[in-house]
């Protein structure tokens, strides 16, 4: 999927001009979201079981999630379109690889990734741009992979847009997600929404995915 769209620049040069106060403000955040972890955990498990195979956090921003992912025995690198970010994750993670790139045109054959984590940052992607990432992601992903999405969930609503601070946001609906996945071929595995927490505006929402396999004739 090749891209070229204004908002890709805007997000990356938003994210540049806060990088250092953006990385500090997520670096810790895992620490308190026990029920949070405990839904990457699942993921992790289950890929750990179809065995070693690469996976990529879609939108990595300073690296703290990918490196959980290889704290949780995962051969992981990330992906981002800020290449402030990229330098905080290189720095603060030099034993992981972290590239500049975007999740929506990713520079890998067909079927090369194992697994796929975007955690939180396809909720910049402009609703009617967001159904070609779930094809990209059918296409680097091989046969039986694992998807898991975070998000901010619309709470029964529909798709609303949000004031981010640092550029505009969307919040979506859970089933509006489960079904753009389910016309890629990914079935649901499991989901999760999580109620705010003090400090928090909006309910979370996590979904976990597998490509589905092959037909056997």
């Amino acid at each position: 999927m090749a891209e070229s769209s204004p908002y890709l620049t805007a997000t990356a040069d938003a994210y540049d001009a806060l990088a250092d106060i953006y990385a500090d403000f997520v670096r810790d955040s895992l620490d308190r979201l026990p029920v949070d972890r405990a839904i990457v955990a699942a993921f992790a498990e289950l890929v750990r079981a179809d065995g070693p195979r690469p996976v990529v956090e879609a939108g990595c921003g300073p690296g703290y999630m990918t490196a959980h992912l290889r704290d949780l025995g995962l051969d992981a690198f990330g992906i981002d379109l800020s290449p402030a970010l990229i330098d905080i994750a290189r720095r603060d993670y030099p034993d992981l690889r972290f590239e500049v790139g975007s999740m929506g045109a990713f520079d890998v054959a067909d079927g090369e990734l194992g697994d796929l984590l975007s955690w939180y940052s396809m909720i910049h992607v402009p609703p009617p741009e967001l159904p070609p990432y779930f094809a990209e992601f059918r296409r680097v992903l091989a046969p039986g992979g694992h998807l898991l999405l975070g998000f901010f969930e619309s709470e029964g609503g529909p798709v609303q847009e949000f004031d981010h601070k640092v550029t505009p946001a969307y919040r979506w609906p859970i089933d509006d997600l489960a079904d753009l996945a389910r016309k890629e071929e990914f079935v649901e595995v499991a989901r999760m929404l999580r109620e705010p927490l003090e400090g928090e505006r909006f309910r979370r929402g996590h979904l976990l995915m597998r490509r589905q396999a092959a037909a056997v004739c």
